[in-house]
């Protein structure tokens, strides 16, 4: 029986050891392939060098040619200009290696001759003489750019001298155009030549056919970080609804667009989305010089009496941001986020209360050198400009809520451009594209179209364009801020929304601006 026992207890204790053995051995197992498994897909990752754009209504991938928005953005990974803008629209060097102010009306530009084109040929002054000629012809998007450029000098292989017919403000915001070769075009017509361009950005262009363009990395490209990326085909869409149904198929990485419509197309769920301020800025301009107008606690309460809010969730359906400042795109310049007076009922009638003026029969009202003064506006608008057009209505409805009369004049478009060359108007919706530069004299300087005049600003815009140290332009620039706060000669009111859609599948830093979709692309990668 004790024998029995025993052997009971030794069968039992070698079964436990086999069983211990085999899951041991299968745990060691299961380890070793779910970390194979990590490794094959790791190597995927790896294995994925290549990523997919795409374009509706391509016309040119020349830089200087193209009027396609989003052509000019994917330019930049192939060419490069003298200057460039970072995520926060600070000025950099780029091909230049230097740009100095000689003058007010002179720029000395050198650059490195051992950067490369694409075919090999080192970057040369006259090439950037080349360029510029090319502009000048008023052809391209760039054109502007050197509007005041009177001659370029070749001083040498590496030095440039650019001369303009009158100052210009943050010139070197204008050199971030980009640069095209010389020779490559000698003996033929540029604005007619079949070439394939070349630049001397990250990537080059080696195939191009209906259908698709296909980029691969720069072998010469000077910078010493080599993109991830080896491959990037850009597909050619007829309309922008064919690019939208080909990335819900997947067969496109990421794109841009400013459509306010845009989850109509591809729905809410699938990828990732990045939103940056547009350069469509809007806003409410007071005449400075009207009898009513001209009187700050007028304009500071129509202020505290407009709810941006509203009218961009009325209007706009959110698809645009509410705007307090012209800089307020993303400048580096602009740090304060709260520069209008903001939306406040009853600090609207505290105002006009503090200032002798009255609340009758359901109107403002005011004795003054033996008249009565009554708040009673024209607001202008484009009639033809249907959003527009529903602001001003909503600017109407929301002044009448607190006493103040509003009517609406629907000019057409050569009463609107007469308006604004004569200034002949009481308040006007209007608007401007912003620049990427911190010049904000449209808006301030002498002849500005508000006839808006504070000698303070006009001392300040001069300084600011003289100074280079960051900090010290940020507090200049807060100054004119504070100024604009407290007399409010126009009411910022919304600048658009502008979207970057990328697959969730793309990995990397997306930081757009309004200047670039693709900052650090060279980092970027597909899973």
């Amino acid at each position: 029986m004790r024998f029995n026992i025993v052997k009971t207890i030794f069968i039992v204790v070698v079964i436990g050891i086999l069983v211990f053995a085999i899951y041991s051995i299968y745990f060691q197992n299961k380890q070793e392939n779910i970390q194979k498994q990590n490794e094959q897909q790791a190597e995927v990752v790896e294995e994925k060098k290549d990523i997919q754009l795409g374009i509706s209504n391509y016309d040119t991938m020349n830089p200087l040619l193209t009027s396609n928005k989003e052509v000019l953005n994917i330019d930049k990974l192939i060419f490069e200009p003298l200057l460039t803008l970072d995520e926060n629209y600070k000025i950099e060097l780029c091909l230049a290696t230097e740009c100095s102010k000689t003058s007010d009306t002179s720029y000395v530009v050198k650059i490195d001759n051992n950067v490369k084109w694409q075919d090999g040929s080192p970057l040369i002054a006259k090439d950037i003489q080349f360029t510029i000629d090319r502009l000048k012809e008023g052809k391209s998007i760039y054109s502007a750019n050197v509007e005041k450029v009177s001659s370029v000098e070749v001083i040498d292989a590496s030095t440039i001298k650019i001369n303009l017919s009158e100052a210009v403000p943050f010139f070197e915001y204008n050199l971030t155009f980009p640069i095209l070769p010389n020779n490559y075009y000698l003996g033929e017509d540029f604005n007619i030549s079949t070439k394939i361009p070349i630049g001397t950005g990250m990537y080059q262009i080696s195939s191009m056919d209906s259908q698709k363009i296909t980029l691969v990395r720069n072998e010469n490209w000077w910078q010493e970080k080599e993109p991830k990326i080896e491959t990037v085909e850009i597909k050619l869409y007829t309309e922008i609804g064919e690019l939208y149904n080909s990335f819900k198929l997947g067969n496109i990485d990421v794109f841009t667009t400013a459509n306010r419509n845009l989850e109509n197309y591809i729905g809410t769920m699938g990828y990732a989305k990045g939103e940056f301020a547009g350069r469509e800025f809007d806003y409410l301009a007071f005449n400075c010089q009207d009898s009513l107008l001209q009187k700050e606690e007028v304009r500071k309460a129509i202020s505290y009496a407009i709810d941006k809010n509203n009218i961009v969730s009325a209007v706009y359906n959110n698809q645009y941001f509410v705007s307090n400042f012209p800089l307020d795109f993303g400048s580096f310049a602009y740090e304060n986020t709260q520069t209008s007076s903001g939306y406040n009922m009853e600090q609207a009638k505290k105002v006009l209360t503090d200032n002798g003026w009255e609340y009758k029969n359901n109107r403002w009202q005011k004795r003054e050198n033996g008249r009565t003064l009554r708040l009673r506006f024209t607001l202008s608008v484009q009639q033809n400009n249907e959003q527009r057009l529903a602001v001003a209505e909503n600017i109407k409805a929301q002044l009448e809520q607190i006493g103040i009369s509003v009517t609406i004049n629907k000019l057409s478009d050569a009463q609107y451009q007469n308006v604004l060359t004569n200034k002949n108007y009481q308040m006007l919706i209007t608007g401007v594209y912003n620049g990427y530069s911190p010049d904000i004299s449209t808006f301030f300087a002498v002849n500005n179209l508000q006839n808006y005049t504070n000698e303070k600003i006009q001392a300040l815009l001069k300084e600011v364009e003289a100074i280079q140290e960051e900090e010290l332009l940020k507090q200049k620039y807060q100054e004119i801020v504070n100024i604009y706060q407290e007399e409010q000669p126009f009411i910022s009111l919304y600048r658009n929304k502008v979207t970057v859609i990328k697959d969730q599948n793309l990995a990397g830093e997306v930081t757009p601006n309004n200047f670039f979709s693709y900052y650090h692309f060279e980092d970027w990668y597909c899973m």
